[in-house]
């Protein structure tokens, strides 16, 4: 109850505020300690203890979706976790019995990324897809001033004429558009593209991601569902053409890793390397919809992370060997069948160091519009020229921005944080000219 009306943006003060709201509440537990003697208070355990025994005689025969709360335990969740049908088990670390209370918690993005807000029996992540409100985008952990901060993110785009810019005024207003690029270590990268085109175009960029993410086994939730939870709120999609072609024909943004999870869990020394399939995949596809393609490239993860331990490492050492392997198995391998590097996709989690942070650069390649080129769709020759282009662009806005940073002023976090305590905004922070 303490925690109630304390608001997290307003750090400076939330802590004298939470001392305040302890001291009044002092008389309350003197109180309390009145009312509930010791013998009522063993009598009621007692009660609970009887009642906790029925109830767990007859978990078995609950099957539907049940919005609940209860006392704060992990090791409980996880048991009911196991026992419960449809069971969906959300931790709020921090927070105490009169959760809804408290600041901190949305029930309506626990509602919709637990998928129980649904037109039918069956959730639709198209037609039961709700966009991110303002108050998750500002509560959001990746919009804490320190996470910005510590990422920076600088965002460049390049208008019709050729001319490269700050911001993402490059950027069409109207889809469909599909924005390809390169994935960085873990993928955390997707996060700051999809949030700058809601910050600054107020679109929803729908990033199309693994599977796996809407597949968590009971046995990694704990570890996962914040990450996996996030990705859900900002629109992430599983991949596959089937839904490609659907965001693209509802005239969406739509986010695009060719390389997938074999570019994002590269190995040491592959760092802006592209893992790209042989075929044209996505590229005719967009010319059959009139879609406008953008590619982009990214840089930063070397600034912030060094890799120590990667796959082929993780190959050699007997322990780690058998955890890879057993965490992939049963797993869906999406490029399986396919020639070359592309198809080795195990999934592991690499092993890095942080590193003192530096700074994420996007910048967004000429728009290439492929409306007026159905009649291309036979082609192969166009089809093929098209994706080398795509490819290209690609690994260019890469080498202009590795080569561009070196400029930037404001590239280390120490620059970045003399700046804001002098000028006090996030979204302005300088880097180099284009």
């Amino acid at each position: 109850m303490s925690m109630v009306e304390i608001s997290d943006a307003n750090y400076s003060s939330s802590l004298w505020h939470l001392f305040g709201n302890l001291a009044e509440d002092l008389p309350v537990h003197s109180v309390a300690a009145r009312i509930l003697p010791k013998d009522t208070l063993t009598w009621k355990l007692k009660l609970v203890e009887s009642a906790a025994a029925y109830a767990n005689s007859r978990l078995h025969a609950i099957t539907a979706e049940v919005l609940d709360n209860f006392m704060p335990c992990n090791n409980e969740a996880q048991r009911l976790s196991r026992l419960l049908k449809h069971c969906n088990v959300r931790m709020f670390q921090g927070n105490g019995h009169t959760i809804l209370l408290e600041s901190g918690v949305n029930l309506l993005s626990t509602i919709k990324t637990t998928q129980m807000y649904r037109h039918s029996s069956k959730y639709d992540v198209f037609k039961d897809f709700l966009p991110i409100s303002m108050t998750e985008f500002k509560t959001s952990p990746l919009e804490n001033w320190w996470y910005r901060l510590c990422i920076g993110t600088a965002v460049f785009s390049t208008m019709e004429d050729g001319k490269i810019v700050r911001g993402l005024a490059g950027i069409p207003d109207k889809g469909p558009v599909l924005v390809v690029g390169n994935h960085m270590l873990w993928g955390f990268d997707a996060f700051s593209v999809v949030l700058e085109f809601l910050r600054e175009k107020k679109i929803t960029l729908h990033g199309l991601a693994h599977p796996e993410i809407y597949q968590i086994r009971v046995e990694d939730e704990f570890i996962m569902i914040p990450y996996t939870d996030a990705v859900k709120i900002l629109g992430a999609i599983p991949v596959s053409p089937r839904n490609l072609f659907r965001l693209l024909s509802r005239n969406s943004y739509a986010l695009l890793y060719p390389g997938g999870a074999r570019e994002s869990l590269h190995r040491k020394g592959e760092a802006y390397k592209l893992f790209w399939p042989d075929k044209e995949e996505f590229v005719r596809m967009a010319v059959k919809l009139g879609a406008t393609i953008i590619p982009f490239g990214a840089v930063g993860e070397d600034d912030l992370s060094e890799l120590i331990i990667d796959y082929n490492d993780m190959k050699k050492i007997p322990f780690f060997d058998q955890k890879v392997n057993e965490y992939n198995q049963g797993r869906t391998n999406l490029r399986e069948g396919m020639g070359g590097e592309i198809a080795q996709q195990p999934l592991h989690i690499p092993i890095f160091l942080p590193k003192l942070p530096g700074r994420y650069y996007f910048l967004f390649g000429k728009p290439i519009q492929t409306k007026g080129k159905e009649h291309m769709l036979d082609d192969k020759n166009y089809l093929r020229e098209l994706y080398m282009q795509i490819k290209c662009d690609v690994e260019k806005n890469i080498d202009y921005l590795l080569t561009k940073r070196e400029d930037d002023p404001y590239r280390g976090i120490v620059e970045r944080f003399m700046w804001l305590m002098n000028c006090g905004s996030l979204d302005q922070i300088p880097s180099f000219e284009p």
